[in-house]
Formats: structure tokens, C-alpha cells, sequence
């Protein structure tokens, strides 16, 4: 019996890198002639990472039972889940900023974390300070980067979550549009940085305006996302107190240069 964890990057031909392998024999060799049972135990196994399946990599934690014989193997493999879950983080601080484009826009947009947990709603708002520019459309998106590879190998692979639409209709110098956008709705993942060198992914808010000649502006920031723990974890004594009692009946944003990006400040891309 073995439990492994692998990652598979599909660039590179499909290659499996394992991170942890444990084997244990469960029997001797032999012959087998009727229907047996083994039992096994792996203690004290690290799980660090997040189960994962991307556009590029895939990983994985699976049970793997080898029967081995003369002419060929007998295997049979078991995915397993794993979750990381984590507390509210100590530092939570806000995301403020003025972007725009020198004598045209000039607009200040607002989040109120920069660490969401994968329920969480994000808040925020979005004041013109200057409109010089017809503006028709705003939304914002939430873009999913996943980076594989190391050095001169390295892919980028962009997935957009959700587009969520905040405004339509010409804004106003002074005008402010809130934001809130639930995150129960979409298919996220923890931020995962730097796994085992191997691969990254990461989510960013980007704030995207169109005017009425389809030009496209637009601004990203990164956000930290994480999975909160909602189970409540019980000692082994007070389960078992639980299971005896119920055994014995008893109870208890510059412009898109193609067409640009929006700039920090006033300054043009």
C-alpha cells in the first residue's frame, strides 16, 4: 500500500513530480486463494498542500494498492480530497487607490480586505474624480493566473472566473458606485504560492471601463484568498463520550494600449 502525492504538469509531457511517497507491506508473499482483508495505517502524514486541478497542473493525493505478480501487477488507485483551512488572518488591511489617465479620468477605487475566505463578500466603492471621457460600461472581473514551470520555462494560464457587472450608463464627476460582490457563487481555490517550486496560482480583482468607442480600461490588484475552517474539531475523548451515550440510549483601474492598462496616479501609459 502506498499514499502518494504527486503533481502532473501537463507542459511537460505529462511528468509526474512525486512530493511524498509511503509504502507499507501489508502481507507476505504468497498465495492468496480466497476473499482477505488488511488492515493499515499511515500516522503522522503531512498534508500541506491543497488538492488542485488546473488548466496546467494537477495535484493529487491518492491511496495505491499493488498486488505484485509474475506477469503483471495488480493496481488499484483511491483519490483523496484535501482542503487547507485556515484562521482569519492577523493583518487585513483595506485596498486604496487612485488611478486614471493625465487630463482625461481620474478615479479612486476601494476594497475593504485584501484577504477574502472563499464565502466572503467583497466590498467597496469607486469615486470619479474626473470624467473627461464617455464612459458606458464598468465591471469587475475575477481573474484566476495560474504560473507553472521555473526559470526561462514558465506559462501563464489566465481564467476568468466572473464578470460582474457594477455600472451602465455615463458616470459623473463626484459620483460614487458601490461594490459588493459574493464569492459563495464561483469555483475558487486558496491562493497557493510557490508549491514545492513546482506552481503557483493566484487571484486578482481587475476593474474594467469601456466607453462608447469600445476602448477598454482597466486596473488589477491582487487578493489573497482563503479557506476558513467551518467544522469545529472535537477531541477523541468527547466523541467517544458521545457514541456511549447513544450506544446506551441515554442523552445529553490607463487605457488599454491594446488598447492599455489604467496608471497609478495621473500619469499616462
Amino acid at each position: 500500500m502506498c499514499f502518494c502525492v504527486i503533481a502532473k504538469l501537463y507542459y511537460d509531457r505529462g511528468n509526474h513530480h512525486e512530493f511524498v511517497s509511503l509504502v507499507k507491506d501489508l502481507a507476505r508473499p504468497g498465495e492468496i486463494t480466497q476473499s482477505q482483508a488488511f488492515d493499515f495505517e499511515f500516522t503522522h502524514v503531512e498534508k500541506p498542500y491543497e488538492s488542485y486541478t488546473g488548466q496546467n497542473v494537477k495535484l493529487r493525493y491518492f491511496l495505491r494498492a499493488t498486488i505484485s505478480r509474475r506477469l503483471n501487477d495488480v493496481v488499484k488507485e483511491t483519490d483523496i480530497v484535501v482542503h487547507t483551512l485556515s484562521t482569519y488572518p492577523e493583518l487585513n488591511s483595506s485596498i486604496k487607490m487612485e488611478v486614471g489617465i493625465e487630463d482625461c479620468l481620474h478615479i479612486e477605487f476601494e476594497y475593504n480586505k485584501s484577504k477574502y475566505h472563499l464565502k466572503d463578500v467583497i466590498v467597496g466603492k469607486i469615486y470619479f474624480l474626473l470624467v473627461r471621457i464617455k464612459i458606458k460600461h464598468m465591471e469587475i472581473d475575477i481573474i484566476k493566473r495560474e504560473t507553472t514551470g521555473t526559470g526561462p520555462n514558465v506559462y501563464h494560464e489566465n481564467d476568468t472566473i466572473a464578470k460582474y457587472e457594477i455600472m451602465d450608463g455615463a458616470p459623473v464627476r463626484g459620483e460614487s458606485i458601490p461594490i459588493r460582490l459574493f464569492l459563495a457563487g464561483y469555483e475558487l481555490t486558496p491562493t497557493m504560492r510557490d508549491i514545492n517550486k513546482k506552481f503557483s496560482v493566484r487571484y486578482y480583482l481587475n476593474l474594467v471601463l469601456i466607453d462608447e468607442e469600445e476602448r477598454r480600461y482597466f486596473k488589477q490588484q491582487e487578493v489573497v484568498l482563503w479557506r476558513k475552517g467551518d467544522i469545529v474539531r472535537k477531541s477523541m475523548s468527547h466523541q467517544a463520550a458521545i457514541a456511549s451515550q447513544r450506544f446506551e440510549g441515554t442523552t445529553s483601474l490607463g487605457e488599454v494600449r491594446t488598447p492599455g492598462q489604467l496608471s497609478d496616479g495621473n500619469s499616462r501609459q
